[in-house]
């Protein structure tokens, strides 16, 4: 692969769905796949999913519990921990949409398991 060559997709956004059953802390009981499915859609609609543009991806457990709910962008591996679907759409316009890093939901970096 060459160095000049784009990336097939510019970002990928990952969102943690993970699920534990032992009740610790985890992202899926705070509204992470609602949260994933939302992101997707305004992706869509606002024609930013594709090669060369943006992927929405599901992940399992990202190690991050304690930030909970959580995802993440790459390539710049912004860590994001979000509330509602208000702060999805801000980052959807602002980071995936414009570039533009969202600071007030950027998890504290101690912030881990």
């Amino acid at each position: 692969m060459s160095d000049t060559q784009p990336p097939y997709f510019q970002r990928h956004i990952f969102f943690c769905l993970n699920e534990r059953t032992n009740g610790e802390n985890c992202c899926a009981q705070h509204g992470a796949q609602q949260a994933f499915e939302h992101c997707k859609t305004l992706v869509k609609q606002q024609g930013l999913a594709g090669p060369g543009k943006v992927r929405v991806n599901k992940s399992g457990c990202l190690d991050r519990c304690a930030a909970g709910p959580v995802a993440v962008v790459y390539p710049e591996g912004v860590w994001y921990s979000y509330v509602d679907v208000a702060d999805i759409e801000e980052i959807v316009e602002s980071h995936l949409k414009n570039g533009v890093v969202v600071e007030r939901l950027l998890t504290p970096p101690e912030l881990g398991r």
